[in-house]
């Protein structure tokens, strides 16, 4: 054995890894909602039991339902998805265009609440 090589005890044991919860569709709840929204807009639909997301742009109204219930532990009443189309920029002479993205607005019933913006 060289001497870079470190044995491996009996006594010490591999730490368990850390996985992310799984939907039943196989895909991982965070490759379907990336991040919550963080606007006016989104703060006031908040006050109403509506909580805006940014999700995939190849994810279904079933998956994003199924991965809030699996995250906040709550199935929302409804669930609208939005594609957004990215705006166009300009920088001087240049023109570019930013990327298209899609949103979901998840309703949960009435009385019930999650905390999305904890560290915000």
């Amino acid at each position: 054995m060289a001497w870079f090589k470190k044995d491996k005890k009996e006594d010490e044991k591999e730490e368990p890894k850390i996985t992310a919860p799984v939907l039943k569709t196989g895909k991982v709840v965070s490759d379907v909602i990336l991040r919550p929204m963080v606007t006016e807009k989104s703060a006031h639909l908040a006050a109403k039991g509506q909580y805006v997301f940014v999700v995939s742009k190849d994810a279904t109204k079933i998956q994003v339902r199924n991965a809030v219930r699996t995250m906040y532990g709550m199935t929302p009443v409804s669930v609208n998805v939005q594609r957004v189309e990215g705006k166009i920029v300009r920088f001087g002479r240049n023109v570019g265009k930013r990327k298209n993205w899609k949103k979901a607005i998840v309703t949960l019933p009435e009385g019930k609440k999650i905390e999305v913006y904890e560290g915000v």
